[in-house]
């Protein structure tokens, strides 16, 4: 198949969240909002579910450790003593990454025994690695069935990352009943390990490909502390530049553009830009000292360090300040109409932490008159702007059905990304350090566990390697290093996985599997579908390709003006297929006035002809010695060529000269 170059005063109709998931471009979530969502009983305030939901949760926040049970967090933070945790079971993970690193397949098979061991007698923490070597097909049996059952009763045990992939499990099948359950309890623990003061930044998952190719700009861009752009950061810094500071001290906090993550230089750094009186830097002290992250919790300091922050007219930090009165922390007690006040000045001045914590207060009635419409309302200004925290209470309404109408799906969809946001997300870090390292098998290893709890962009990722480094990628099958035929079947798996997340190029690679026959049969009519999901997504090439089904009878009915109409599409939504439409355009008009010419017949042929001439030229000329053979007789043609034409040009250089002295000859003669 020819290939492409490369209302009412209340509705808020269009709510983008530009943080989430990035496809091959970002495509922006979007939450369309009616009339008819918004419940009228909204204002009531009889609604007794909302009693059983947080407030403002809590800085007396657990450790990561604590939040995300069997985190492999001990292998990678080096601030961590694996030790100090259930130490064998990190023995063996850690064993596990050292085969993967060096292709080792016998230490691998010894990890995955010691596993199974501690899985059969109860550890939790077991039974979810166990799912996920089941679910991949790694030394052990591709087997789903086997997967979910160990993700289930390790979920049943306290492991948070196999509830994900439980969850995933049920989204994937449209049980939004039991997805919702469980990505309620996730959102809430990911809501948990969020700031107090201020929105958290949201660390997404880099796509380390583009299309086809590998995405070096993004790549550049997180090389922590080997990238050109952060040492020159880290000089400004050293030379007393308060903003390069307080930069550093916020990449070290989240562990941000491929650094490790370190409280410890995050807080120095904090300080250093404090003491200059950087404003964001002494917002981030307070909220270091609110929830005890690295330092010892004192509620003094941390209103103390928040005041000066917002005497600088940072808003943000009326946030932080709001929040300790409600709590009564640092302060002599709790006061609601203060704490109004510090958020009212925030919403005022278009923060949006200001308008989720108004949102709060009048959805609780904390110091205010219950007002479940006018909460909604703050909640969705807060959404609009992207605060994290805002969409899990909107997820909670649809969820309940409390101030907007019950909607399960949009419940789960919106959970799912709150949720994606927690601890666990830790796995993108540490795979992005590992493939930028050059350890392609870590990479690929922990893509592929976060490929199970449902992220897109870890599905896309752990496929791409798949097909970029081959046998390269350390992949391990189930007896060993991968067979092409397991290689192949994974990768499909995670594109297909991807693609039902709206992943376009992730659709078309299904599509084009499924109709060349590549690591599965070939299927003409599972292609067409594929092609329709990438379609769906304005893909210029999945269009034009069904055209192409369309005009051929493949998979799809013979209809020459639907086809025609899907090349049109192609050309619309990307100028650069001219040529190739152009010529599908002639075929089809050759195809409906000449249909059983020899030129329609020989358009026919072309699909059957076309792979063996391109095997027969990758097989006989693309092999080195005739590659060789093939250039020096180009060469040799082209020497003769120039020659040939350099002589030619010589003798009609010699005519030319002739030529006017034959001429002024007899010109001359009449006066002889």
């Amino acid at each position: 198949m020819p290939e492409l170059t490369s209302t009412p005063k209340l509705i808020i109709c269009l709510l983008i969240l530009s943080l989430y998931p990035i496809s091959l471009k970002a495509r922006p979530f979007i939450l369309v909002l009616s009339q008819d969502d918004i419940k009228d009983s909204a204002a009531s305030t009889d609604d007794e579910s909302a009693a059983d939901w947080d407030d403002f949760g809590d800085s007396e926040s657990m450790t990561e450790e604590n939040l995300d049970p069997g985190s492999w967090s001990p292998v990678f933070e080096p601030s961590i003593d694996p030790g100090a945790i259930n130490g064998s079971y990190y023995i063996t993970i850690s064993k596990m990454m050292s085969a993967v690193t060096n292709g080792d397949v016998r230490v691998m098979e010894e990890a995955t025994s010691e596993v199974e061991s501690a899985a059969m007698e109860g550890d939790p923490h077991a039974r979810s690695v166990l799912g996920f070597l089941y679910g991949m097909g790694m030394m052990r049996e591709r087997n789903k069935g086997k997967a979910f059952l160990y993700h289930h009763f390790a979920a049943e045990g306290g492991n948070i990352q196999s509830k994900m992939a439980v969850a995933y499990t049920y989204l994937r099948q449209d049980m939004h009943d039991k997805a919702v359950k469980l990505y309620a309890e996730l959102a809430e623990i990911a809501v948990n390990s969020f700031l107090i003061s201020k929105d958290s930044p949201v660390i997404e998952p880099i796509r380390i490909h583009n299309g086809a190719e590998e995405n070096k700009g993004a790549l550049r861009k997180s090389r922590g502390e080997d990238d050109e752009a952060f040492q020159i950061l880290e000089y400004q810094a050293q030379k007393g530049n308060a903003g390069a500071m307080y930069k550093i001290g916020l990449f070290y906090y989240f562990g941000l553009r491929g650094l490790r993550r370190d409280r410890t230089k995050a807080l120095m750094w904090f300080s250093k830009a404090a003491d200059k009186g950087e404003p964001q830097s002494m917002e981030f002290l307070g909220e270091i000292y609110a929830r005890g992250a690295g330092v010892e919790r004192n509620y003094t300091k941390a209103l103390e360090w928040l005041t000066h922050a917002a005497r600088q007219q940072l808003y943000s930090a009326y946030n932080g300040i709001g929040y300790l009165y409600v709590k009564g922390y640092g302060v002599e007690k709790k006061n609601y109409t203060k704490a109004k006040e510090y958020f009212e000045k925030a919403a005022d001045n278009e923060e949006a932490g200001g308008h989720y914590n108004l949102g709060v207060m009048y959805y609780k009635g904390i110091g205010v008159k219950r007002d479940v419409k006018l909460a909604c309302k703050y909640f969705l200004v807060a959404a609009n702007a992207g605060h994290q925290k805002a969409f899990y209470q909107l997820a909670k309404m649809f969820h309940t059905g409390v101030g907007l109408k019950k909607n399960l799906h949009m419940a789960t969809a919106l959970y799912k990304l709150v949720a994606e946001r927690g601890p666990w997300s830790s796995l993108s870090r540490w795979a992005l350090e590992s493939y930028l390292k050059g350890d392609v098998g870590k990479a690929f290893l922990l893509y592929s566990r976060m490929a199970e709890l449902g992220y897109e962009v870890a599905q896309s990722n752990a496929a791409w390697i798949l097909e970029k480094y081959g046998e390269g990628s350390m992949c391990m099958g189930e007896s060993g290093f991968c067979t092409d035929a397991e290689r192949h079947q994974c990768a499909h798996s995670l594109w297909w996985q991807a693609s039902e997340q709206g992943n376009e190029h992730a659709a078309l690679l299904i599509g084009d599997a499924y109709y060349y026959g590549r690591g599965t049969q070939r299927d003409y009519e599972r292609a067409a579908e594929a092609y329709m999901h990438a379609r769906s997504q304005s893909n210029a090439q999945a269009m034009f390709n069904l055209g192409y089904m369309h005009e051929h009878g493949q998979g799809l009915p013979l209809d020459l003006h639907l086809a025609k109409r899907y090349y049109d599409q192609a050309l619309e939504v990307d100028p650069a297929a001219k040529l190739p439409v152009t010529l599908a355009l002639t075929s089809l008009w050759i195809r409906k006035n000449y249909a059983d010419s020899f030129l329609a017949r020989l358009i026919d042929a072309l699909p059957e002809v076309y792979p063996r001439v391109e095997a027969w030229v990758e097989n006989v000329f693309m092999e080195e010695g005739n590659v060789t053979i093939l250039t020096l007789f180009v060469c040799l043609l082209t020497v003769l060529y120039l020659r040939e034409r350099q002589r030619r040009n010589a003798v009609q250089a010699a005519g030319d000269v002739a030529l006017p002295n034959q001429h002024n000859e007899h010109a001359a003669a009449p006066f002889n």
